[in-house]
């Protein structure tokens, strides 16, 4: 896991014992483009197999596009994000993230 703050600057990293090596490189690589697309990556998907962005994104350096990337907003500000990586499937990373976020929002409510 790894959470960003909204400049991409880094505020923790996590990797549990189990999860594999590139966890964290993917996990890096899912939080900075929620970030620079302020959007989730699994909307980022969505919008492009709707048509609605280029697939050309998809390729740029840095950019990827995994599910598991989730911005933090609190009083309609982009604080930063999370992105979680190592789970079988961006799915469950997701679902990892989104409980993670879930169990603090109240302490982000401003």
């Amino acid at each position: 896991m790894v959470v960003i703050d909204r400049f991409g600057a880094p505020l923790v990293t996590l990797r549990d014992q189990f999860a594999g090596l590139g966890a964290l490189e993917i996990a890096s690589g899912k939080v900075w483009t929620a970030v620079n697309f302020t959007r989730n990556t699994s909307d980022l998907i969505k919008a492009i197999k709707d048509g609605d962005l280029s697939p050309g994104l998809a390729t740029q350096p840095k950019v990827t596009m995994l599910a598991g990337g989730l911005l933090i907003e609190a009083g309609g500000a982009m604080l930063g994000a999370v992105g979680v990586a190592g789970a079988p499937g961006g799915d469950k990373d997701e679902a990892c993230a989104k409980a993670g976020l879930a169990a603090v929002q109240d302490k982000l409510d401003f």
